[in-house]
């Protein structure tokens, strides 16, 4: 009986202490001395990088403080893929990443969280883990933001390598090749970036310009999504116009102008 006893005792203390691991937050991180401080200027727009910074520190159970970051306000021409190491301070990559073929040409404008619909989704997700399928070594990503990109398991969105997201083929298309949905990486630097994000990682895809549109379930959506990370405002309503008089349309004759 005291055997048993000792053996609930210590089972009971590592149970205590791996949850207390598994539920413990990280420290909250300061967007503009961070970006100072691993030398993003010129390279990661300020304010695209303080909305992932927002989104990181209200998300718990993170495995790493790696932060990985996709700016859609960018051209496929250009590297828009950012890997980051906060605790380090580190620019870890920088690379060309491909957006879904229904989004756009060389920008992508339009998301989508629909079956079917081949757009990117934007917004936070959690990496987990990797497999081989049909597009060789794969990341799984789990959308963290409901009605957004919270299908993106259901849609098979991951992080894969793809040879039409090599740099090359900008100089036959003038952009770079597009998928059916998933953030593809050149096949040279897919794998590397991969291993470094998976397990537990935050990743970020930027809004583009507000006029971006957003379509979940077929209907559009405003652009709110991102307000609560410190994101784009939609764009103000036009006013509408003050009511007209009945007395004074009562006095006017025919064809005359409502409006003095």
């Amino acid at each position: 009986m005291r055997a048993l006893f000792m053996l609930l005792v210590i089972g009971f203390i590592c149970g205590g202490t791996l949850s207390g691991v598994a539920s413990e937050k990280h420290v909250p991180m300061n967007s503009r001395t961070l970006y100072h401080e691993i030398g993003l200027e010129g390279i990661v727009d300020y304010v695209v990088f303080e909305r992932a910074v927002a989104g990181f520190n209200q998300t718990d159970s993170l495995a790493k403080d790696i932060l990985t970051l996709i700016d859609f306000s960018k051209p496929s021409t250009e590297k828009r893929l950012y890997v980051i190491n906060l605790t380090l301070k580190k620019l870890m990559y920088v690379s060309y990443v491909s957006h879904g073929r229904n989004s756009g040409g060389k920008y992508a404008t339009s998301f989508s969280n629909r079956e079917g619909s081949y757009k990117s989704s934007l917004g936070f997700y959690r990496t987990e883990n990797t497999y081989y399928g049909k597009n060789g070594y794969s990341l799984v990503l789990d959308g963290l933001e409901k009605g957004i990109n919270d299908k993106a398991k259901e849609r098979a969105i991951v992080m894969h390598g793809a040879a039409y997201a090599d740099p090359s083929t900008i100089r036959s298309c003038g952009r770079l090749g597009r998928s059916l949905g998933c953030p593809a990486l050149p096949l040279a630097v897919s794998k590397q970036i991969i291993d470094t994000i998976k397990g537990g990682t935050l990743l970020y895809i930027n809004t583009p310009r507000p006029q971006a549109v957003f379509t979940t379930q077929g209907r559009g959506v405003r652009c709110y999504l991102l307000r609560r990370w410190g994101g784009v405002n939609p764009p103000p309503r036009r006013p509408r116009p003050p009511a007209r008089s009945r007395s004074l349309r009562r006095r006017c004759p025919p064809g005359w102008p409502h409006s003095p």
